[in-house]
């Protein structure tokens, strides 16, 4: 049977008919441009789905970047406190360069300090005791802790080591009643001795002549002598000067610069001559959270020199 209706064109004339439209747009297009407000509302119907396709990407971006965790955090704040205590402690030592060149700068022949080892101690307890100025920190003879080694913070001498454990040390305070430091006055050399009070916020001088020339606001330094303590750090500002010719000696008080009521982070230092032993290229240890509260746990205040 006959079909009523004819077919159309067959698929070779068709692909034909396509082809050429699709050669006639391309030249059109090219030539004379004549497509590209067609294309700019064509991509601006297209834009917001291209936005929305985009949208879970940016979400999880933005969350990577903005939530982290707790412990993260804390790790963080860790190793940001540990580096400024760091960038002080290099800070100082500039700085008691700078004065020392000031004073040698003539004396040519003379050697350079070395570079001394240190290492960064965590207070792990503070002596409970009123007339005690004593605190534990988490590093012991395992370390190359040793007795009477120098303990300073990011501002000045904080006291010596006192006792040593194998995983913790007592630290005796320069504010303690049994302790003192020869200090030297930074503005003109003259030498004093510094001794504790038993008050965290006062240092006495004993012996002090009326004429000795000490004036408050005045910044003593450690002078280097009995060895313990290196020279030109900072120990106390004069605070009080008092001269009555009733008494035999000038009354003379000092604040201690170190903020002995507000230790966490200390720095041990090793003299010259113990700093040899070690390798040159010795880094500052940082402070191990985990060994600190262990040792905390396992150690108290009795038993820290066993």
């Amino acid at each position: 049977m006959n079909p009523i209706f004819k077919h159309g064109p067959s698929p070779q004339h068709r692909l034909m008919l396509v082809l050429f439209c699709s050669a006639s747009l391309i030249f059109f297009d090219h030539k004379m441009n004549s497509f590209e407000n067609i294309r700019g509302y064509l991509q601006s119907m297209v834009s917001p789905l291209q936005y929305l396709a985009t949208t879970p990407k940016q979400v999880m971006t933005w969350a990577a970047e903005n939530i982290v965790t707790r412990r993260q955090l804390l790790s963080d704040n860790q190793a940001y406190k540990v580096a400024e205590l760091r960038f002080h402690q290099q800070l100082l030592a500039l700085e008691i360069i700078k004065k020392e060149n000031e004073r040698l700068r003539l004396l040519l022949a003379s050697p350079i300090r070395g570079e001394v080892k240190k290492m960064v101690a965590e207070i792990i307890s503070v002596d409970s005791d009123p007339y005690s100025q004593q605190v534990v920190i988490n590093r012991g003879s395992d370390d190359g802790v040793f007795e009477g080694q120098p303990v300073i913070d990011d501002e000045g001498i904080v006291g010596q080591v006192l006792h040593v454990g194998i995983n913790s040390s007592r630290v005796i305070l320069i504010t303690d009643v049994t302790h003192a430091v020869p200090v030297r006055v930074s503005r003109n050399g003259v030498r004093l001795v510094a001794s504790g009070t038993g008050q965290i916020d006062r240092l006495t001088h004993n012996f002090v002549q009326h004429s000795t020339d000490v004036r408050t606001g005045d910044l003593l330094v450690t002078s280097g002598l009995g060895d313990k303590y290196p020279e030109g750090y900072p120990v106390a500002r004069v605070t009080k000067v008092s001269q009555n010719d009733a008494n035999a000696f000038a009354l003379v008080q000092s604040e201690p610069v170190a903020k002995i009521d507000r230790l966490r982070y200390l720095l041990l230092l090793w003299p010259e001559k113990a700093a040899e032993i070690f390798a040159p290229s010795q880094k500052v240890v940082t402070p191990n959270l985990r060994d600190s509260k262990k040792s905390e746990n396992n150690t108290g205040l009795n038993n820290v020199d066993t």
